[in-house]
């Protein structure tokens, strides 16, 4: 995939920042170059659950606390209705934990994926109301479900509704569903001041409120009971891909220093049969090692054995599960590999010549076809649509897409709507459903329609700073853990050279994965360097060549109770 490198130029008075906040100048320009005003530096660098905004802010927060406890005092049933994705189970848990903790008579439904989609149906109200239930509490989803709440209305049923996804806009005015309460940041009539947190953040946001009414104002997360749900929230923030800006920084920074000691009896479960019982947890552990595995079940079987295993209050029960988890998430691995594998020769072959790429895999499992789009846009560098059998539906496909930066997604499918029985997304992700006899004519339509020139498929890496080696130190290392944690609005800086002498180059590890060198910047400055990735054809890239030039992070190489310096090169030419 083509790339091109960029370098940020954004202006500041870095030297009057690196004084007032006392960090390097360096440092300084990071964080201006990932959009953070001067005003909010504070907040930036700081990790005071006290700067997390004002959860009165909360629009209809009032409201929803006090039917809620009158539903707790007269003792009726209560349902949590979640979502079968993490942030749809990390909500879950934070409801019906605290919810028990107050008294509440509560169960919870998480609706199957393949059987019954995304949010709550038509069947999930009308089994509530043959239970007897007598409110439901939806989190992670019920914003559209518009004739759901007229039927939960119909049969008696109180709704409260906390989500975080778009509210739709009928004539210029929020169109919201019939309920007791709406409870979502994204109301047009809240003012709450940042908008882009998780479904877990507005249930914790609910309870943290619930508690302090009970509590004369003492914190939700300095109950020794209830502390494990700080860190379910900061999962599922990082586990959604919301921005790590703002609240959400505070929130995950401290949910990751709360997770190295959970007393969650799942969550330690699940750091053990992962391998990370030792090691420093970080967002990257969240989103690549934890989160994947609390996914797999709401993926391949059901999302109750991730919700089981944080409810576990018996050790085996929690290992059962988490290994139960741990095995899914390898299952939709191998899964993964062999079909992007399958999807990418499938272009290779096929579709060369198309801009988008339309790719039909047969029994290929649908939950995981947006995962392989996103694998396949990586290596090919192209808008990619895959497309799967729909479970139980003859002659339907169910397709998931990812975009690149150009390719506004959502817009393109909405110009050949026509073709799908159902499709929604945004510019840069989106799923459809459609007959099968279409997918000719829907891979035909799009391609006539691309508007995308060549310049388009290339990548652009934006780099912060073209860093020479001997700004580089131990210290300089352990300023840049004030950055994290890295995600999504907060990348993990970039830095480049030109020119670097390659003194020495090694080829590592059994699978030959790694390359090990000595590098020697223009000044003379020598370091240790590190590539991950395919080393034999790095080393035939490289050839006979004796410089080039690198993106880079340094990090710290701890060998024998000794630490020296080493930078990691993530992408050369």
């Amino acid at each position: 995939m083509e790339s091109k490198w960029m370098l940020y130029t954004k202006r500041a008075e870095f030297e009057e920042l690196s004084a007032r906040f006392n960090i390097s100048p360096v440092l300084a320009r990071i964080i201006i170059n990932r959009d953070i005003k001067e005003e909010d530096f504070s907040i930036y660098l700081k990790n005071d659950l006290k700067l997390m905004h004002d959860v009165k802010r909360l629009n209809g927060i009032d409201e929803a606390k006090d039917v809620i406890m009158d539903e707790i005092n007269a003792g009726r049933k209560i349902r949590v209705v979640g979502d079968y994705d993490i942030d749809g189970v990390c909500s879950s848990y934070i409801l019906v934990s605290a919810l028990k903790y107050f008294g509440a008579n509560v169960d919870v439904k998480i609706p199957d994926r393949i059987k019954d989609g995304y949010g709550i149906n038509d069947n999930i109200i009308k089994d509530a109301a043959k239970d007897g239930i007598s409110m439901i509490i939806t989190c992670d989803n019920g914003i559209a479900a518009h004739s759901q709440m007229e039927l939960a209305k119909e049969l008696g049923i109180k709704v409260v509704i906390t989500d975080h996804h778009d509210v739709y806009r009928k004539d210029g005015k929020d169109f919201l569903p019939v309920a007791e309460v709406v409870i979502n940041p994204k109301r047009s009539d809240c003012d709450y001041p940042f908008k882009n947190i998780c479904g877990g953040l507005v249930a914790y946001k609910l309870m943290e409120y619930i508690y302090e009414s009970l509590n004369a104002g003492k914190k939700l997360y300095d109950d020794s009971q209830l502390s494990d749900l700080l860190e379910v929230a900061a999962i599922a923030t990082v586990g959604d891909v919301m921005p790590l800006i703002d609240e959400n920084r505070i929130l995950v920074k401290n949910g990751l220093k709360s997770l190295m000691h959970t007393k969650n009896i799942g969550l330690k479960a699940l750091i053990r049969v992962t391998g990370m019982e030792d090691k420093r947890l970080s967002a990257y552990s969240i989103g690549f090692v934890l989160g994947p595995c609390l996914n797999a079940g709401g993926r391949l079987e059901n999302a109750l054995i991730a919700l089981n295993m944080f409810m576990a209050e018996d050790e085996e029960d929690a290992l059962k599960y988490a290994t139960h988890l741990k095995e899914l998430n390898d299952e939709r691995k191998d899964l993964t590999v062999q079909n992007v594998k399958k999807a990418i020769e499938n272009a290779e072959n096929e579709y060369s010549e198309d801009d988008i790429l339309v790719i039909y895999l047969e029994n290929c499992h649908e939950s995981i076809a947006g995962i392989i789009a996103g694998r396949v846009r990586e290596a090919l560098g192209k808008p990619t649509i895959i497309l799967t059998d729909a479970f139980g539906e003859e002659n339907m496909l169910k397709g998931s897409g990812r975009s690149i930066e150009n390719y506004n997604m959502f817009e393109a499918l909405y110009e050949v709507k026509d073709i799908f029985t159902k499709f929604g997304g945004h510019p840069m992700a989106a799923g459809m459903s459609l007959e099968k006899g279409r997918l000719d004519e829907f891979r035909k339509r799009l391609n006539m329609n691309s508007k995308l020139c060549a310049e388009d498929f290339i990548q652009k890496i934006w780099i912060d700073i073209a860093l020479p080696f001997s700004y580089l130190s131990l210290d300089f290392v352990r300023e840049l853990d004030k950055l994290e944690p890295f995600g999504n609005k907060n990348e993990k800086p970039k830095f480049a050279r030109k020119d670097i002498k390659i003194i020495s180059k090694n080829i590592l590890g059994k699978n030959k994965n790694v390359v090990k060198m000595t590098l020697e910047d223009i000044d003379g400055t020598r370091v240790d360097g590190i590539y991950f990735g395919d080393g034999e054809a790095f080393f035939e890239d490289i050839g006979d060549r004796k410089e080039m030039d690198i993106i880079y992070y340094p990090d710290i190489n701890e060998y024998g109770g000794r630490e020296s310096l080493q930078i990691i090169i993530s992408d050369y030419r």
